[in-house]
C-alpha cells in the first residue's frame, strides 16, 4: 500500500507541472486597461420612405419621374384628372369667386357706414355692424381659398420634401382610386445603418455608443453613433442596432455594407501575449513559470489587440507567463499519460 500510494503521488506531480525549459521565454503579466470594441456587418438603409398616395380618384397625367430621379421639396411629379376631379374644382372655384365678391362687397359697405357716420349720417351701432360683415366676409373667402388648394393639391402629385424617387408603382393614363400609392420617394440625406452584433460584448453596447462604418467597397470610413438597440433578438442570437452618421452629409448609398467597430468602453485585466494562450477542451490555460516548474493555469479571456490579450480571471498580474512553446509544452507527454479505456 505505502508503495502504491507513493506511485499516485508522482503521477500527480508530473500532471500538475513541467520542467522548466531553458528555451522559455517569460513574460512578466502586468495589469492593463484595453478599450473594449465591438464588430459587426451593416447595411446603409433608409430610414423612412414616403408614399405618395393619390387624394381622389382619377386618371394620371404629365407622370415623368423616373426611380433614381432627384425631386426638390414641393416639386409637382404627376397630375390627377377626370370628371369627378373637375367637378370639385369647379365647385370650389365658384365658391372662390362668390367668397371675393362678398369680401369686396362687404368692404366698400363699411367705407360707406363710415362716410356717413362721419357726416352724422349714420350711428356708431351701424358701423360696428358693418365691420362684424366685413370680418365675416374675409373668413369665408380666406376658408374657399384654402379649400381650392386643398383641392389642387389632392389634383397634384407633389414631393412634400427633397429626396430621390424609389420607386414608380403607377403610369400615366391609368385610372387610380383614392389613397393608393402612385411613388415611393427616400428623403434626402434620411440613410442610416442597420448593424448585427454577436456575442456577449453585444450587451456592452447602447444608445450614444460611438463608431466607424467602413463600407465593404473601400472609400472613406465614416464616424457613426448608435441611435438605439433594437430589444429583441434576431433568430440567429444577434442583436440589431441603428445607427446615425455623425457627419452631416455622410455620402453613403443606399444598400451599401461594410462593418462597422464601436467603442464599448473599456476593459480592465492582466495583459499577456496572445500566442501565450492555450485552448484545449474548450477551456483556455496559459503556463505559468514557477520555480518548481511550468504550471497550468486556467483562465478566462477578455479583449485583445496588438498581440496582447487581457486575461480577467485566473491570473495575477506579476505572473511570469511562458510564451514561446507554450502549447507544445502543456501537451508534451500528454500521450504518455493517457491511459486507455479498459
Amino acid at each position: 500500500m505505502p508503495r502504491r500510494h507513493s506511485l499516485t503521488i508522482v503521477v500527480l506531480l508530473a500532471i500538475a507541472a513541467t520542467p522548466a525549459h531553458a528555451a522559455d521565454v517569460l513574460w512578466a503579466a502586468k495589469a492593463q486597461t484595453m478599450p473594449l470594441q465591438v464588430v459587426g456587418y451593416a447595411t446603409v438603409e433608409p430610414r423612412s420612405v414616403l408614399r405618395l398616395r393619390a387624394g381622389v380618384a382619377g386618371t394620371i397625367a404629365n407622370l415623368t419621374a423616373q426611380p433614381g430621379d432627384p425631386v426638390g421639396a414641393n416639386a409637382v411629379l404627376g397630375q390627377l384628372t377626370g370628371p369627378s376631379i373637375d367637378t370639385l374644382l369647379a365647385a370650389r372655384r365658384a365658391a372662390v369667386t362668390t367668397a371675393d365678391a362678398a369680401f369686396k362687397a362687404a368692404q366698400q359697405e363699411l367705407a360707406i357706414e363710415r362716410q356717413k357716420f362721419a357726416a352724422r349720417l349714420s350711428t356708431r351701432g351701424t358701423v360696428a355692424r358693418a365691420v362684424a360683415a366685413m370680418s365675416n366676409a374675409q373668413a369665408d373667402r380666406d376658408s374657399a381659398h384654402a379649400a381650392l388648394a386643398a383641392a389642387e393639391d389632392m389634383a397634384s402629385i407633389r414631393a412634400p420634401q427633397a429626396g430621390r424617387v424609389l420607386t414608380v408603382d403607377a403610369y400615366a393614363g391609368q385610372r387610380i382610386s383614392a389613397d393608393e400609392t402612385v411613388l415611393t420617394l427616400l428623403p434626402e440625406n434620411d440613410l442610416w445603418l442597420r448593424a448585427t452584433i454577436y456575442g456577449t460584448d453585444a450587451d456592452s453596447v447602447s444608445a450614444g455608443a460611438t463608431g466607424q462604418f467602413v463600407p465593404a467597397g473601400g472609400g472613406a470610413t465614416i464616424p457613426v453613433k448608435v441611435r438605439a438597440v433594437v430589444g429583441a433578438l434576431r433568430p440567429d442570437g444577434g442583436r440589431t442596432l441603428n445607427l446615425v452618421s455623425v457627419a452631416t452629409a455622410p455620402g453613403w448609398l443606399d444598400g451599401e455594407t461594410g462593418t462597422v467597430t464601436l467603442d464599448a468602453g473599456t476593459f480592465s485585466g492582466v495583459a499577456v501575449p496572445t500566442r501565450a494562450l492555450i485552448l484545449d477542451q474548450t477551456k483556455w490555460w496559459v503556463l505559468v513559470h514557477t520555480p518548481k516548474g511550468d504550471v497550468p493555469q486556467e483562465v478566462a479571456l477578455g479583449p485583445s489587440r496588438g498581440g496582447l490579450t487581457l486575461i480577467t480571471a485566473g491570473l495575477a498580474p506579476g505572473s511570469a507567463v511562458v510564451v514561446e512553446g507554450a502549447y507544445l509544452e502543456f501537451h508534451r507527454g500528454i500521450s504518455e499519460r493517457y491511459q486507455p479505456p479498459d
